[in-house]
C-alpha cells in the first residue's frame, strides 16, 4: 500500500512515549514493503534532537516534511468548541497549521491508498484537506478519560471540570470524518463510544521492541523499587509524589532496606526535592534497560491517566516483577497475581502488595516469567503492525 502518515509529532526521540508507535509502526510497515510518506508537526518538546535524530527513521519513509506546531489560543479553542461551523476548516487560512494543511492538500492529489493520522486536537482538522482519501485516526487515548480521572484527585475541581467539559465537547465531534478511530485500551474506547455512538472505534495496543527489552542475567539489587516516567507528563509526577510520600514510608517501616529510584526526563522541583539517602532521582538516562534489570520490583502507582503504559510493558518484557494500580494496567491483559500484582491506589494496600513481592523470591520469579511471556505472546510491535495492516485492508 501507499500510505500517507500525518502525525502530531516526529517519530523520535523514543524516550517521549508518543513517538514510540509512530517509529515502530513505520519501521515494521516499511519492512513489509509498504510505501510511507510522513507529514508531522514538531512542538519543540525534544529540542534539536528531533532534527538531529531524523536519520534514525529516514529509511522508513520515502518523503518527510516536518512543520512547527503553532500554539493555539484559548479563544481559538473556544470558538471551535462552541461554533459548529468552525470545527472543520475549509482552507489553510483557518487551519491551526496552514503549512501542514497545504502539504496535506498537495498530498491528497497523489495516489495514496490510505491516510493514517496520529494525534488529537492538533491534527484532527486535517481531514478536510484529504479530499476523498480513505482515512483513520489514532488519538492514542481519550483525553476526556484522562481529565475525568484527574478531576477525582484534583485540588481545584472547578477548573478540572471546565477542562473536562471542553475535552468532551471536542472528542464528541473531532473524529467524525474518519472511517475508524483507533485507541490503545478498551477504557479509552468506551469513553469515546459514550461521547459519540457513531464512532467506529477499534483497540490496538502498543507493543514492545522485544529485541531491545528482554530479561538479562544481571543481579537485581535487593529492596530496590523502581518507577520510570517522563515527568513532563503530570500523572507521572503525581504518581512519584504519592509513592514517595505516602507509600514508601509504609514499605520501609516493614522493610528498612527498601529504596525507591525515580527515573525519567524533566523531573520538576517537587520531584527532585524528594531525593534522600533512600530515594534517588536520576533524571533521564541514556539506556533505561539497566534500571529495569537491577530493580527488585517495578512500582507503577498511577492514580490518573489514560491509554496504555509503555513503562509497564517494558518492565514486564524485561522480567521485572510489577506492582501496579488498575489505571497503570489499562490496555494490558494482566491476570492479577499471575502476571503482576494489581493494588488499588490506597497507600496501605499498595504498600502491602509491594511488601508481599519483596518478601517472596518465589513470587518474584513467577511474576517475572509470566509477565515476560505475556508480552512476548501479545505485545510485540510486529503483532501491532499485523493488526493495523488488517484494519487498513478493511478500510481500503
Amino acid at each position: 500500500m501507499r500510505i500517507l502518515l500525518i502525525s502530531r509529532c516526529p517519530p523520535y526521540p523514543l524516550y517521549l512515549g508518543d513517538r514510540l508507535i509512530i517509529y515502530h509502526l513505520a519501521r515494521h510497515l516499511s519492512q513489509r514493503g509498504h510505501w510511507i510518506d510522513l507529514l508531522a508537526l514538531d512542538d519543540g518538546a525534544a529540542g534539536m534532537e528531533a532534527i538531529a535524530h531524523s536519520r534514525r527513521y529516514a529509511d522508513f519513509f520515502h518523503d518527510i516534511q516536518i512543520f512547527p506546531d503553532p500554539r493555539r489560543s484559548f479563544l481559538q479553542l473556544a470558538r471551535r468548541a462552541l461554533l459548529p461551523s468552525e470545527r472543520f476548516p475549509r482552507s489553510a487560512d483557518s487551519a491551526w497549521s496552514p503549512d501542514l494543511w497545504n502539504a496535506a492538500r498537495r498530498a491528497a492529489s497523489q495516489p495514496y491508498d490510505l491516510v493514517h493520522v496520529f494525534g488529537g486536537i492538533s491534527v484532527y482538522e486535517i481531514a478536510g484537506a484529504l479530499a476523498h482519501l480513505p482515512r483513520l485516526i489514532t488519538p492514542y487515548e481519550s483525553f476526556s478519560l484522562l481529565l475525568r480521572r484527574e478531576r477525582e484527585v484534583s485540588d481545584d475541581r472547578l477548573i478540572a471540570q471546565i477542562r473536562l467539559t471542553f475535552a468532551r465537547r471536542y472528542e464528541s465531534f473531532m473524529f467524525a470524518p474518519y472511517e475508524r478511530v483507533v485507541v490503545v485500551s478498551e477504557a479509552d474506547a468506551a469513553e469515546l463510544r459514550a461521547l459519540n455512538p457513531d464512532y467506529r472505534v477499534d483497540v490496538i495496543p502498543n507493543g514492545v521492541d522485544l529485541a531491545y527489552f528482554y530479561p538479562t542475567s544481571a543481579p537485581r539489587i535487593p529492596g530496590r523499587l523502581l518507577f520510570v516516567g517522563n515527568f513532563s507528563y503530570p500523572p507521572n509526577v503525581d504518581a512519584a509524589l504519592w509513592m514517595a510520600r505516602d507509600v514508601l514510608p509504609l514499605i520501609r517501616a516493614a522493610h528498612p532496606d527498601a529504596t525507591l529510584r525515580l527515573v525519567g526526563s524533566d523531573p520538576p522541583p517537587e520531584v527532585t526535592a524528594l531525593a534522600s539517602s533512600y530515594i534517588q532521582v536520576t533524571g533521564r538516562v541514556e539506556d533505561v534497560r539497566p534500571e529495569y534489570a537491577a530493580a527488585d520490583v517495578f512500582l507503577c502507582g498511577l492514580r490518573v491517566g489514560a491509554g496504555i503504559k509503555n513503562k509497564v510493558l517494558e518492565a514486564l518484557a524485561m522480567g521485572c516483577a510489577v506492582v501496579a494500580t488498575p489505571i497503570s494496567a489499562d490496555g494490558i491483559a494482566i491476570t492479577p497475581d499471575h502476571h503482576a500484582l494489581i493494588a488499588p491506589p490506597d497507600p496501605a494496600a499498595f504498600a502491602a502488595a509491594a511488601l508481599r513481592v519483596l518478601a517472596d523470591p518465589n513470587l518474584r520469579k513467577r511474576l517475572s516469567a509470566n509477565g515476560h511471556q505475556l508480552i512476548k505472546m501479545q505485545y510485540s510491535w510486529d503483532h501491532t503492525a499485523q493488526q493495523y495492516e488488517a484494519l487498513y485492508r478493511q478500510i481500503v
